[in-house]
Order: structure tokens, then sequence, then C-alpha cells
């Protein structure tokens, strides 16, 4: 039985108000703050990764299948509603956020871990993210039936992701490997200013759709709010599974715990027409992932000065 709203209205059939400007504003802006985020890569930071693979493995492990797999048999559990189901389905999909960038570095984390994970994912989303989607909702007959009745045509989908993402990290790191200081200052004024762009833009689309949130916000908050916390809870224990130091590990954290939201939004809209039960767990996994990871990160961040007020 599908769910319905307090007036009675198939859940599917609420529509966020986010216009076809809006979403060409939110696509440039995640292009923008990913072309920030590659100003500070250099091919020597892949060489370093690749000379640690542990690390690499652990990132990938945490990020593109263990979560996806709990969150697919977090699923078969509490069976929620189809197309809350494919959200969370795809919001596992997307890569980690680039604001976890900023979050890594707030929780005294690894930073240059955190900037060279953030690249190697969205190298490899852009094949992995439809691989997840695909593959995980149609092991689940009610987000199969989902898929059946869209185009999710896959070399749109890689378009799109290379666009936003594979294109801006491949001119950022252009930029910085030839002109290295036209870079750096460059990304000293570009990645704080886009970041409160993006940021705005959030809360601007909250402030538009007011009334949605207000009215059926409580469909997807416990699933929201327990899914990323078990994404950071994931990420952490992964991590130390495999005997990395804790800086390393609140980075893997942060990049389980923080994703892509902004993404998973595009796709959405772009691929299966802004479909309701999926646009508003996007929406508010945007909105609560950076209130969560701010919250995170200032807690690790200030943990050795309250451990040392103790002692």
């Amino acid at each position: 039985m599908l769910l319905q709203t307090s007036a009675n209205i198939n859940i599917d059939d609420i529509k966020i108000n986010f216009d076809s400007s809006g979403l060409w504003v939110l696509n440039i802006a995640i292009a923008i703050i990913m072309f920030g985020v590659a100003l500070a890569i250099t091919v020597d930071d892949f060489k370093r990764l690749l000379k640690n693979p542990k690390i690499v493995f652990v990132g990938v492990l945490s990020q593109f299948i263990l979560l996806p797999l709990f969150t697919f048999l977090g699923i078969l559990l509490i069976k929620p509603h189809p197309s809350f189901a494919l959200g969370m389905m795809m919001i596992a999909a997307c890569p980690g956020g680039n604001v976890s960038n900023f979050f890594s570095k707030m929780a005294k984390g690894n930073a240059a871990l955190s900037v060279s994970l953030t690249a190697f994912a969205t190298l490899i989303c852009i094949f992995m993210t439809p691989f997840n989607l695909q593959f995980w909702g149609s092991l689940y007959e009610p987000t199969n039936e989902i898929l059946k009745t869209v185009e999710l045509n896959w070399v749109d989908l890689l378009k799109l992701v290379s666009l936003i993402l594979g294109i801006p990290l491949v001119c950022g790191m252009l930029i910085k490997h030839y002109h290295s200081e036209m870079a750096g200052k460059i990304e000293k004024v570009l990645k704080p200013l886009s970041m409160l762009v993006f940021i705005a833009l959030i809360f601007i689309a909250f402030s538009q759709n007011l009334d949605v949130f207000v009215n059926h916000i409580h469909h997807v908050l416990a699933l929201v709010v327990l899914h990323n916390i078990f994404a950071f809870i994931l990420g952490y224990f992964t991590a130390k599974a495999f005997k990395l130091n804790k800086q390393d590990c609140k980075t893997i954290s942060m990049e389980t715990g923080i994703q892509n939201g902004g993404l998973g939004l595009l796709l959405i809209f772009g691929f299966f027409d802004g479909l309701g039960g999926m646009a508003l767990l996007a929406a508010f996994w945007g909105i609560w992932d950076v209130f969560s990871g701010m919250l995170l990160a200032t807690y690790w961040g200030t943990e050795k000065k309250v451990s040392l007020k103790k002692s």
C-alpha cells in the first residue's frame, strides 16, 4: 500500500519546488566546488594513495561497497516506502560530498587524505554510482518496479556525472600542475566562496519548500538521521578494523558519512522526474549531513582539549 500524506495525497505526488534554472545553478555550484577542491590536488596525491593501497582499499570498501550493501540490508529489514528506499540507495551510491574535506580538516583528521580520496572517489563514481543504483535497486522488487518505469540511461548518467565532477577535477588539476601559484590564489578565494554559495543554495531551496518540509518531513526524518549516523559509524569502524590511525579513521568516517546529496538530487530530477519520495529524502539529506558533519567535526576537533582539561 502506498504511503499517503495527511491530505490523502500519494507521497510521490509531492513536488519539490526546484525548477530547471535552480537545477542548473546547483549543477554549476557542484562543478565549481569540485574545481576548487581539484586546485589543491596533484598527480603526486594519487601516487601517494597508490603507494598506500590499504587506505584506498578501505576508502572504496567503506563508501562504495559496504555502505550500499548495508543500506540494502537495512531496507530489507525496515521496508520503507519504495521511493524512500530508492532514495536511500541513491544517496548510498553517490560519492562523498566535497564538504567532507572541510569537515575532515576541522575534525583534525587527515585533510590531505580526504582531498585525495574525494578525487579518487570522483573518478570511480562515474562508473560506481550508476552501477550501485542499478544493481541494488534491481534486487529489491518495490524499487525494481520504479526502475522499470524510468529511462535510466547509463550513457546520459555517465555524461552528467562526468560533466559536473570529472571535467572540473581534470581542469583543476591541470591548472595546479602548470600554474601552481595561480591555482593557490584561486583556491584561497574560490573554495570558501563556493562552499558558502552551495550552503546558501541548500537553505534557499529549503525556504522555498518550507511547506513541503513542515508537512512531510516526518516521513523521512528518522530514515535520513539513522542512515547518516550509521554511515559515519560504518566508515570509522571499517577503518579501525583495518588498524588505520585515528586521523585516518576520522577521515574515512567523514568520506562515508558525508554523501553528495546535491548530486543525488540532480540525478533524481534528471532521471526520475523529481519523484516525490526520492526528492524529499535527498533534499533533507543535503541539509542534514551538513549539520551532522559540522557537529561531529566540532566534537572531534575539540576532543583533545576537553580531555586535557579533565586531566
